[in-house]
């Protein structure tokens, strides 16, 4: 299953590294934390970084009613969201040839606004994809913070992933400097957890989070 290649979503340059297949798309979105979110509201061009879930072909997004960008999104205006993740930095003999490895989808689309049970499980999708078991262990939304609270679904209409991986493609007459070149690896890690100043006596830390400093953000 492939997204549609349009002239918008069509890779123009280094069209190699191009892929439009849904589970490559869907890995950068499942991988990434942060979207940009692009939209041109009165023609005025605005980026903003939001948290976010993916759905199936949507992608969710919430946050306050008075948020300017979910009013403009449950208005069904077209969007772009952007996902991006740096692997490594790419040093080559030569600064021109200087590049990094990078996972990126962008997505176009339009949203919709959710209730009832469809909010509620974007929600729970949102938590769970920034932290798998939150949901279950802390408090859920009551009424009144659910009323407060506009979830909006994007449809992923066209999308395309970016991958670069490997190491740096030199000149061929800079391979004879005495310049060091390769990748130096970047990756995301968790830290030690951090306990809230009034944590109530004999709360420990939750399975889940103990597991997170020795593991990576794939």
């Amino acid at each position: 299953m492939t997204y549609p290649k349009t002239p918008r979503s069509k890779l123009k340059r280094l069209a190699e590294r191009g892929h439009y297949d849904k589970e490559s798309v869907h890995a950068v979105l499942d991988a990434g934390r942060i979207a940009h979110v692009g939209l041109a509201p009165d023609g005025e061009p605005v980026v903003i970084p939001v948290l976010y879930a993916r759905m199936g072909d949507e992608i969710v997004f919430h946050g306050a009613k008075a948020s300017r960008l979910l009013k403009y999104l449950q208005s069904g205006g077209p969007v772009c969201v952007t996902v991006t993740i740096v692997d490594g930095l790419v040093l080559a003999r030569s600064l021109f040839e200087h590049s990094m490895n990078y996972r990126s989808a962008v997505a176009f689309g339009r949203g919709r606004l959710l209730e009832e049970a469809e909010k509620l499980a974007a929600l729970q999708a949102i938590s769970d994809h920034l932290l798998p078991g939150r949901w279950d262990d802390a408090r859920r939304p009551s009424e009144k913070e659910l009323k407060a609270t506009t979830v909006v679904a994007v449809s992923i209409d066209e999308a395309t992933a970016k991958i670069r991986t490997g190491g740096p493609e030199d000149n061929e007459a800079d391979y004879n400097l005495p310049v060091w070149a390769g990748v130096v690896p970047l990756r995301e890690v968790y830290g030690e957890p951090v306990p809230d100043k009034r944590l109530m006596s004999g709360v420990e830390v939750p399975v889940y989070i103990r597991q997170l400093p020795a593991s990576d953000k794939p």
